[in-house]
């Protein structure tokens, strides 16, 4: 009999819509009553065409965004009665996010761009860069940890942002399109890498994407359309 696992992060009853207002007002429904379960050790996936919701619901998970109906809760705390700052604190503690443009920072070194995401959180220097060395090791660039971002190929830039996600061993890691902006070879790098961090480390993913064939290969895939999410 398999254990029981625990559930990390749950989405009830989720709407969310945007208002716009000018020569006349409308309002855009995007997210109608989207409910989800993301239980510790999972990789799941959400594909979809654009437009159709995935990325605003990612945001809604992690806390960057709050919806206009409905809960979230990290483990059985409910992060909508949060005020923004307990908000922030708890987000940048639990949660790791990677999105498809890296946004590195080209003065610095990837070491540096690492580590920055720990100093920023109050971290000392000596202790953000062994944190940093830490995680780069785990994404495979141990010997690239001086080299600007500039001298990085595409898929060595988003390995560095994957590290920058992994610095504070978040419970949650949010990946959106993380290999669309890649060209192949680059991007069947970082699906490798994220399935074995998946693997070797337990490290729990949700990634939205519109490649089927790496969806496929998740615990769970869902498909968003026209704001509703189905087993998929």
């Amino acid at each position: 009999m398999q254990p029981a696992r625990n559930i990390l992060a749950r989405c009830v009853n989720i709407h969310k819509s945007f208002f716009f207002t000018g020569i006349s007002e409308r309002e855009i429904h995007v997210l109608k009553g989207v409910d989800l379960e993301i239980y510790e050790g999972d990789i799941v996936g959400i594909v979809g065409a654009s437009g159709a919701g995935k990325s605003t619901l990612l945001h809604i998970l992690g806390g960057l965004d709050r919806p206009t109906e409905g809960k979230v809760f990290w483990n059985r705390d409910d992060i909508s009665r949060l005020d923004d700052v307990s908000l922030a604190r708890l987000r940048n503690a639990q949660v790791g996010f990677i999105f498809q443009f890296h946004h590195l920072l080209p003065e610095f070194t990837a070491l540096e761009n690492v580590a920055l995401a720990a100093m920023i959180g109050g971290v000392g220097k000596k202790e953000a860069e062994r944190k940093a060395f830490d995680a780069l090791t785990r994404v495979g660039l141990s010997d690239r940890l001086y080299h600007m971002p500039s001298e990085l190929s595409g898929g060595e830039q988003q390995r560095v942002a994957v590290a920058r996600a992994l610095l504070n061993s978040p419970k949650l890691v949010l990946a959106d399109e993380p290999t669309g902006n890649l060209d192949s070879a680059n991007a069947q790098q970082i699906q490798e890498l994220v399935l074995d961090l998946n693997k070797n480390t337990g490290q729990t993913f949700v990634v939205v994407t519109h490649n089927e064939a790496l969806a496929s290969r998740f615990h769970r895939t869902y498909r968003m359309a026209d704001g509703v999410l189905q087993p998929g």
